[in-house]
């Protein structure tokens, strides 16, 4: 471990020395380049030498405790040392923390998108319910959250929704929530008071560029056609809505959400390369399944992740066994607390194999 610290830190220094260099500051990509390289080292960096003036403190308690004959300065050195190993301990579980691979799309935006599932018209309003969730959720982190395509009910429910999140590091911190969400409560409809369970699904994934998959022309079929519902004026009478089929694949991608066809066309080949490129992530993870099991928040779809309890006030995660008594707060965005929960577990899990 040391060893890597040892390289990052002279890399460190090194991009330090080139980012004050006139020849380089003229070369705005490379010193763009080199800054953010520095940006991502600087943690790590910052870390590094606190634990190295730790290191020192302590080598230094120890050579007095030898070497010094005054009773009152050996007690002093004994305290600090005490204080300095008890520290340095800190520190070094956090360097390892640092020093984790980090998801090479935790920087991304997000495409999120929630479906309902088993429960019918319980589950649509459900779905709305946990797209308000990461709509309340985006806007308490200041990010731009835009609704690329919303199937919804007439009822207040919807069907389908998808979403694209813009933030730094919205991926890392809605990587968690994919997976199948459960809901437990008296519909309205209900006159016995009988409790009805629902479900809806949530897909999280990262925005991708062309250079991250390439999506071949020739391989994609466009209709366009009217588009329906709510929209103004030129939505029933203007072919401005598209559908994309993805042929290789039967991926299919609507988007009408725009009375611009062009913006319909642009928002759906964003959906559809995240989609592809989900389907590319998938079938590399399933040749290393066996690391995936150890690892929560796989982002398996049909692993049920957490219940929504009405009648009790209560959400539980079920992949770390966490339960808030906190419904209200949870539904209005208020989901730092389980994402952090994850995150930690998560590297917890990691820092095993480390």
């Amino acid at each position: 471990m040391f060893d890597k610290l040892d390289f990052i830190l002279e890399k460190y220094e090194e991009l330090s020395k080139k980012v004050s260099d006139p020849d380089v500051i003229a070369d705005q990509p490379v010193w763009q380049k080199h800054i953010k390289e520095m940006g991502e080292m600087e943690p790590i960096v910052k870390k590094y030498r606190e634990y190295k003036s730790a290191k020192e403190g302590i080598d230094d308690a120890k050579e007095i405790l030898d070497l010094e004959d005054d009773a009152e300065l050996k007690e002093m050195a004994k305290l600090e040392l005490s204080e300095l190993e008890e520290g340095i301990a800190e520190i070094e579980d956090e360097l390892k923390v640092l020093l984790l691979p980090k998801d090479p799309n935790d920087e991304k935006n997000v495409i999120l998108e929630v479906r309902a599932g088993t429960g019918g018209d319980e589950a649509a309003l459900f779905g709305q319910d946990l797209l308000r969730m990461y709509l309340r959720y985006a806007e308490r982190n200041r990010w731009k959250a835009e609704v690329l395509e919303i199937n919804d009910t007439g009822i207040g429910g919807i069907k389908e929704a998808v979403v694209l999140i813009k933030g730094k590091g919205a991926y890392s911190r809605l990587k968690y929530e994919s997976g199948t969400h459960r809901v437990q409560r008296v519909p309205e409809t209900e006159s016995s008071g009988r409790i009805h369970t629902s479900a809806a699904t949530v897909a999280v994934l990262p925005e991708v560029d062309d250079v991250d998959v390439e999506v071949n022309p020739n391989d994609v079929r466009v209709d366009v056609y009217r588009a329906s519902g709510n929209g103004g004026q030129c939505v029933n009478t203007t072919d401005s809505a598209v559908r994309l089929t993805h042929e290789p694949t039967g991926l299919v991608v609507t988007c009408q959400d725009e009375k611009s066809q062009i913006k319909n066309k642009e928002k759906a080949f964003k959906v559809l390369r995240a989609r592809l490129y989900d389907l590319m992530m998938q079938k590399q993870n399933e040749e290393i399944s066996a690391e995936r099991k150890s690892q929560v928040g796989s982002g398996d779809r049909s692993e049920r992740i957490r219940t929504y309890n009405f009648p009790q006030g209560r959400v539980t995660d079920h992949r770390i066994g966490l339960t808030l008594y906190k419904l209200e707060n949870i539904l209005d965005g208020e989901i730092d607390e389980i994402i952090d929960a994850m995150t930690t577990h998560e590297q917890a899990e990691k820092m095993k194999n480390f």
